[in-house]
């Protein structure tokens, strides 16, 4: 038989302030139960939050079941996986809804929609993707506009305000971190753009470290100098490419450090370039501790996007910062090894490394 609610034991419960805000935080503590639907949920469920006259509380899905009460399908409290799962379909959704929209939506209109506060739901992409919905957006607006610069067809203009950039100024205030670079040199191929490099040797053969002004812009590991110094011509094919200074050879020597004593850890501004979708994935590798490792769905779980397994896998692939974005931490779901752009045995020994650390 259901038990029968009061307007104090609700309101004046602890945990009503967190269903009230519809805290996402609180998923897993504890469900809320409504007497007048007979369903229960979890505190971040987004449906029309209940009088709270009707609701009452139980400790577990299990103790709300015992009292009479069923799952609410919307939310899905009784499920195991449920709520690191709802987390990421409701921020999965958001992304969704920024990459559809010609403007930025707020995060207001994002949080309303999500069925949380702007506060609770701003963490909550946070946490799930790495970035803000902000960052993420704009990450978004960075993509369009590099895809419209390839097009020959298309204006600097027409590509601007094709990506959602309301006004030529909005968007030159932000050049510099979409592109690193004006939009007429980024469709040049990087031409004038200065990068300083410096080739170094570790544990695991030699490593190319090179930065633009705005920060590390690739890590590259190999067993001939040579061939590492034409990766980089090939990846900044009209850059400047000129040899580092002493401090720039600390740094270098702080990347060896770190390959070589990775519980040392790494902090170290990087020029991470990349589609919206690649950036999450990197963003998400770089919260892997040393000595632990992930698979490649749970990396696509964690950011929000469970069924792109495969796409993950190719942003993994495609980082070109070594060690800094530990992509050598991802393994198959057995835990086997699977490919790694600097070789496979470099990868077993970075993990062992670590693992020993």
């Amino acid at each position: 038989m259901l038990t029968p609610h009061t307007v104090a034991s609700a309101e004046q419960d602890p945990r009503w302030p967190a269903v009230a805000a519809r805290d996402a935080s609180a998923d897993g503590r504890f469900v809320y139960t409504v007497k007048t639907t007979g369903i229960y949920c979890r505190p971040s469920c987004p449906s029309r939050l209940a009088k709270p006259e009707h609701v009452g509380f139980a400790e577990s899905a299990a103790a709300a079941e015992a009292l009479g009460y069923r799952a609410c399908k919307r939310c899905r409290p009784d499920q195991a996986a449920g709520p690191a799962l709802h987390r990421a379909e409701l921020v999965a959704e958001a992304c969704r809804r920024i990459e559809a929209a010609d403007t930025l939506p707020s995060l207001a209109v994002l949080a309303a929609e999500s069925g949380l506060s702007p506060y609770h739901f701003h963490r909550l992409f946070k946490a799930v993707t790495g970035v803000t919905p902000r960052a993420y957006g704009q990450a978004r607006r960075g993509e369009r506009v590099r895809n419209a610069l390839t097009q020959p067809e298309t204006s600097v203009t027409a590509a601007i305000y094709d990506a959602g950039f309301g006004s030529n100024g909005r968007f030159y205030a932000a050049a510099d971190g979409l592109l690193g670079m004006t939009p007429t040199a980024y469709r040049d191929g990087g031409a004038n753009i200065c990068i300083r490099f410096a080739i170094g040797e570790c544990s695991l053969g030699h490593v190319l470290v090179a930065a633009s002004e705005r920060g590390i812009c690739a890590i590259l590991l190999g067993d001939d100098p040579e061939a590492l110094a034409r990766e980089l011509q090939d990846r900044f094919p009209k850059a400047e490419l000129t040899g580092g200074d002493r401090a720039f050879d600390t740094m270098v020597a702080q990347v060896v450090g770190f390959v070589d004593a990775p519980g040392l850890g790494l902090d170290l501004p990087l020029d991470i370039r990349g589609t919206a979708f690649q950036q999450r994935v990197w963003e998400a590798l770089r919260e892997i501790p040393p000595g632990e490792t992930a698979s490649y769905r749970d990396i696509a779980e964690r950011i929000g996007a469970p069924k792109a397994v495969r796409a993950v896998a190719g942003a993994c692939a495609a980082n070109a910062i070594a060690v800094a974005i530990p992509c050598h931490r991802v393994v198959r779901t057995d835990g086997a090894l699977s490919g790694y752009r600097w070789g496979v045995e470099r990868k077993r020994a970075l993990l062992d490394k670590e693992s020993s650390a």
